[in-house]
């Protein structure tokens, strides 16, 4: 096993981990209802995807 020889300071680890960041989610909008969903997603709202039905929703009021 490799072992360091010196300490890693701070500033130089801290310069290593700039780029690791959170980023939002790319948002779209849904072709059957136009409400606001993630890419590759199907619509919570109304069950379709690309355009399609992708899955039954149960319409309780």
């Amino acid at each position: 096993m490799a072992h360091p020889k010196r300490k890693t300071s701070k500033t130089r680890r801290d310069k290593r981990r700039t780029h690791y960041k959170a980023t939002a989610p790319t948002l779209a909008t849904c072709q059957n209802c136009n409400a606001t969903i993630q890419y590759h997603r199907v619509c919570p709202e109304c069950g379709h995807y690309k355009g399609k039905p992708a899955i039954e929703q149960d319409i309780t009021v």
